[in-house]
């Protein structure tokens, strides 16, 4: 708990994790367009012998086609006060995700399908059996890619799609319960709107935080455009980046304004 304060305190000192919507920061249609196709149509990790490996691949557009059901798993170490402010916070992102994209999503405890586990290091090293119940797909280094996370990875998702469809019907995200509140919440931010459909980071988009980098915390308004295009009806579930291209730029154009 101690490191990641002070992991917080150092990006913080460093003028990192900003916590505004980035609107002081242009971008054009087309750098939205390049930032899309990038952020959503490729993947940050393609699958080895031993798990999943850092690498950027090419992929195909995926998004949820049915209602996305959040249900949230506290460890115990999570106290209920914690809990309540975890819960309020997803639920008040959802809401805002939802008017985004127009896509039904909110919390479902009952009957979920996009998993969200809150716990620390011990509880997490636990999590092998929900793991592969939740994501029956994933091979064992997988799994122990989640369960064995290393420090320097705050939280994670792994979001799974039907065939080839590209249509989601599943998701598992961990964040950890040993992180401070700004950290924690960024972690929110990041791994359910990964999970929607927008899978790698690219260090050229910007204001976003679909960056390695660190500079924003939360969802800024470069994002919100991401989440528009991607749930635009425009758009098909299995488009190449090629394929896309065109209706995207339009999309960026029409979002934007003019073509800069």
């Amino acid at each position: 708990m101690i490191y990641f304060a002070q992991v917080q305190q150092t990006l913080l000192s460093q003028g990192l994790l900003r916590s505004d919507s980035g609107t002081d920061i242009p971008y054009t249609d087309r750098m939205l367009a390049e930032n899309f196709l990038r952020v959503a149509l490729y993947d940050e990790y393609r699958r080895g012998n031993g798990g999943f490996v850092r690498e950027e691949t090419a992929s195909r557009l995926r998004r949820w086609e049915v209602p996305v059901r959040v249900g949230l798993r506290f460890g115990a170490s999570v106290p209920p006060d914690r809990q309540a402010t975890d819960r309020a916070r997803i639920a008040s992102f959802l809401a805002r995700l939802q008017s985004i994209t127009g896509h039904p999503m909110g919390l479902d405890d009952a009957a979920p399908n996009f998993l969200i586990h809150i716990v620390s290091e011990d509880e997490r090293e636990a999590l092998g059996p929900e793991i592969r119940s939740a994501i029956p797909g994933l091979g064992p280094g997988d799994v122990a890619g989640i369960t064995n996370m290393p420090r320097t990875t705050y939280c994670l998702v792994y979001a799974q799609s039907a065939a080839d469809s590209g249509a989601y019907t599943g998701a598992f995200a961990v964040i950890r319960a040993e992180h401070p509140d700004l950290l924690r919440l960024s972690c929110i931010h990041e791994e359910i709107t990964q999970g929607l459909g927008l899978p790698n980071d690219s260090p050229r988009a910007r204001p976003s935080i679909f960056n390695d980098d660190e500079e924003f915390a939360l969802l800024t308004d470069h994002d919100e455009a991401l989440l528009r295009i991607l749930y635009s009806p425009d758009l098909r579930l299995g488009m190449t980046a090629e394929e896309a291209r065109p209706v995207v730029e339009a999309l960026a154009r029409r979002l934007v304004g003019g073509d800069s």
